[in-house]
């Protein structure tokens, strides 16, 4: 059960690095407000975040 646990942590960390690092990179058309608001989104709710982020502006 630790090593789902552990994944699952993983796999969140993941998450929010690829969606800071693509709202700050590479998304560039975004306002400085926005870029803040989806980065504490994916602090605080990584997996659900990046799915969102991918279907609203990865399409």
């Amino acid at each position: 059960m630790a090593l789902f646990t552990n994944l699952i942590y993983i796999v969140g960390l993941l998450c929010a690095v690829w969606v800071i690092y693509d709202v700050f990179a590479k998304n560039n058309k975004l306002k400085t407000g926005m870029k803040v608001l989806w980065t504490v989104l994916a602090l605080f709710f990584s997996i659900i975040t990046a799915i969102v982020y991918y279907f609203v502006y990865k399409k």
